[in-house]
C-alpha cells in the first residue's frame, strides 16, 4: 500500500529495531533510563538548549510547554490555523484553563508579528494576562526562515512574552532553508521536536528549554499522565532518527516537488502555485470527484487524505520514486476514465 496520508505512517527501520533490542533501560520517572537521557541531551544540544524532556507525542509536548509557561486564566497568542490551537482539541483551554488568542495565518505560514503583539492585553483585572507567543515551523509544509524566527522572538521579548515553537517538522524547515535546526530554534524559550513524523521514529517528541523550565515541565508531564518507565526502547528509535534520518529528508522534498509538478499537468487537478511545500503536496478536485477519487485510489493501493477542499499528499521515508510514478498514473487514469 502506498500511504500518502501523513509522514506519521512510517514503519521503524531495521536500524531502529536493532536499537530497540539493544537499548539500555531504566525507570525514567526516577531518571534511571540512560537511553532517554541520551536522547534528551542530543535534542537539547542539537537545538541549542540546556535540557530536554522526552514525551509521548507532539500534542503532549506542546500542552506541557503551554501549561508550564502559563497559569489558569492566562493566555497565549497563536496563529488561528496552527496545530496547538486547531488540531489538539484545544486541550490548553479545556484542561489547562489557558486561553488561546488567535491571529490570522498568512499565505507563507507566518503570522504578522505587529498584529500578534497588538493582541497583548494591558494590565487590567478585567483581562487575561498575556504570557506566551506560539509559532509553528513548518506550517502545512511551508518553512519559515531563521530571520523571521529571530524577529518574532525578539518582538515577543520586548513586551515580556515568552515564546514556544511547535517544531513538529522543524528538520524539514531546516533542510528547506539550508540552515541548521539551531538557527531556527535557539531564539525561542522552548521548542517541541517531533520524532515520529518525517524522522520516522514510531513514538515521541522532545521538549527543550532551560534547565529550570524542564524541571517544572517534568512535573507537568507527570500530572498529564506522561511519566514513563523503561521507555528507552522508544527513545532508542529517536536517537537513530536524529543521527540517520535528517539528511535524507531532502529526498522527500525532491519527490514531493516532482509529484506536484506532474500532477499539475493533469487538467482536472489544481495544485498550489509554488508546487510542493517541503514534503507536502496539496491538491484540489471538484467536490463531486473527491470521494470517488479517494475510493478509486484505495482500490489501486494508494491512500490519500486531507480535509476539504484539499487533499494533502505527504512524502516520507517509505515512499519511493516508483510510488510517485504509480500515484500520478492512477490519478490520471481516474480522470481519463471519467471522460469516456
Amino acid at each position: 500500500m502506498i500511504d500518502l496520508r501523513s509522514d506519521t505512517v512510517t514503519k521503524p527501520s531495521p536500524e531502529m529495531y536493532e536499537a530497540m533490542a539493544n537499548a539500555k533501560v531504566g525507570d525514567d520517572v526516577y531518571r534511571d533510563d540512560p537511553t532517554i537521557i541520551e536522547l534528551e541531551e542530543l535534542v537539547a544540544d542539537t537545538l541549542g538548549f540546556e535540557a530536554g524532556l522526552f514525551v509521548t507525542s507532539g500534542t503532549q509536548s506542546n500542552f506541557t510547554s503551554v501549561l508550564t509557561h502559563c497559569g489558569r486564566g492566562e493566555e497565549y497568542i497563536i496563529g488561528e490555523g496552527y496545530h496547538i490551537y486547531k488540531s489538539e482539541a484545544v486541550g490548553t483551554a479545556a484542561l489547562g484553563g489557558v486561553i488561546p488568542q488567535t491571529v490570522p495565518v498568512l499565505e507563507d505560514g507566518s503570522i504578522d508579528i505587529e498584529v500578534a503583539i497588538g493582541k497583548v492585553k494591558s494590565d487590567d483585572m478585567h483581562f487575561p494576562r498575556t504570557k506566551l507567543l506560539c509559532l509553528e515551523n513548518t506550517y502545512n509544509g511551508k518553512p519559515l526562515s531563521p530571520k523571521y524566527m529571530q524577529c518574532a522572538t525578539a518582538a515577543a521579548r520586548k513586551v515580556n512574552l515568552r515564546s514556544h515553537l511547535d517544531g513538529a517538522r522543524l528538520m524539514n524547515a531546516a533542510i528547506a532553508n539550508k540552515c541548521t535546526p539551531r538557527e531556527l530554534a535557539s531564539s525561542f524559550d522552548t521548542v517541541s521536536l517531533c520524532l515520529s513524523k518525517g524522522l520516522g521514529a514510531p513514538v515521541g517528541s522532545v521538549l527543550v528549554g532551560n534547565q529550570d523550565f524542564i524541571n517544572e515541565a517534568r512535573r507537568v508531564r507527570k500530572m498529564l499522565g506522561g511519566g514513563m518507565r523503561q521507555a528507552g526502547i522508544l527513545a532508542a528509535c529517536g536517537i537513530v532518527a536524529l543521527k540517520n534520518q535528517v539528511d535524507r529528508l531532502i529526498q522527500d522534498h525532491a519527490l514531493a516537488a516532482r509529484l506536484a509538478s506532474e500532477l499539475a499537468q493533469i487538467p482536472d487537478i489544481e495544485t498550489e502555485p509554488q508546487g510542493a511545500n517541503t514534503n507536502m503536496v496539496f491538491i484540489k478536485v471538484e467536490h463531486r470527484h473527491r470521494a470517488p477519487l479517494q475510493s478509486f485510489l484505495k482500490e489501486e493501493g494508494i491512500l490519500i487524505g486531507g480535509r476539504p477542499p484539499t487533499f494533502r499528499l505527504v512524502l516520507h521515508r517509505d515512499i519511493t520514486e516508483n510510488d510517485v510514478n504509480k500515484t500520478v498514473s492512477s490519478i490520471a487514469k481516474f480522470f481519463r476514465e471519467l471522460s469516456c
